[in-house]
């Protein structure tokens, strides 16, 4: 297959700059393999949007996004709802719905080969959730998982600080939070039910893996129109520290504490039965406070997989 016009976003930074010579393999890649090339990369991911937005108007065969889960997220957020097919070359630390999809990471060649195929085959729908306020006066897309609980308010720590570099910082995060650890209040409206208490977590999954393999929702699929709904109870600091780690295989959910609920819809609040809950963040890139509504769309997105 040759002669497609594909526009290429690179995130340079992602994988410790591992993003940036993947992206140039990637182009040289596309070019000898006769495909008309639009690089849409920028300096910031903002401006790298509005390149990509301005391409899709003037027409591409598809959307390639190079970096992370980040990456994936602004991708998903260019293509939901159309029929512009995206790939992905996973070039992150995380690379969560790569893993989800079975999609090679860090192997170019390879990705290149998948996306080709889906070309050709017409590629995979799957579901994309929508969140915003609850009038959605604004909303973004998601693929992966939306957390609001412990773990967003680690992640957003983690982002204020510049040593140490790599895993160290999440986990001198983690302690830093966990000294300050008190449960949240949570108020969760889904299509058949009300869940109120003080809560720990409170994760949405589109997909079913965050934080770099973490299986958060073990059972989750990303083409079942539905969304999985993981909350983990009031936990003490001790309990908290043994469960944490159990997220890596999933056995977090068999634990007393933690419950996982179905629903295509849900509203989430803050409840005066505890603390205000962190800002929300979705396929680890921060969305802003509650209340928070997420809907889940079937099919919104056409992956090369």
């Amino acid at each position: 297959m040759s002669g497609l016009r594909i526009g290429v976003v690179v995130n340079p930074t992602a994988g410790h700059g591992r993003g940036e010579s993947r992206g140039r393999h990637l182009l040289a890649v596309l070019r000898a393999r006769g495909h008309e090339v639009a690089d849409l990369s920028a300096a910031d991911l903002m401006s790298a949007e509005q390149h990509a937005r301005q391409a899709v108007v003037h027409g591409l065969d598809a959307l390639v996004v190079v970096g992370g889960d980040g990456m994936v997220h602004l991708g998903a957020n260019i293509v939901a709802g159309t029929d512009l097919p995206l790939g992905i070359v996973a070039a992150g630390n995380g690379n969560d719905v790569a893993r989800a999809m079975d999609l090679p990471r860090h192997d170019v060649v390879a990705a290149v080969a998948r996306f080709e195929a889906g070309l050709e085959t017409g590629g995979r729908e799957v579901d994309a959730a929508i969140v915003g306020p609850p009038d959605y006066s604004a909303h973004e897309w998601f693929l992966g998982v939306l957390s609001c609980g412990f773990d967003a308010a680690v992640n957003a720590r983690a982002n204020t600080m510049t040593w140490p570099r790599g895993s160290g910082r999440y986990v001198r995060a983690l302690a830093a939070e966990l000294r300050r650890f008190r449960p949240y209040g949570y108020r969760l409206t889904l299509d058949d039910e009300t869940w109120e208490s003080t809560g720990t977590l409170v994760a949405i999954a589109n997909g079913g893996l965050f934080g770099g393999g973490m299986r958060i929702a073990p059972d989750s699929r990303m083409d079942d129109g539905l969304l999985d709904v993981v909350i983990a109870g009031p936990l003490s600091r001790r309990q908290l520290t043994a469960i944490f780690p159990k997220i890596y295989s999933g056995a977090h959910v068999t634990h007393p504490a933690c419950t996982v609920l179905r629903t295509t819809s849900i509203l989430v609040e803050h409840s005066t039965v505890g603390r205000t809950p962190p800002a929300a963040f979705a396929d680890g890139e921060r969305l802003g406070p509650l209340p928070l509504r997420v809907e889940v769309r079937p099919g919104a997105v056409r992956l090369l997989a």
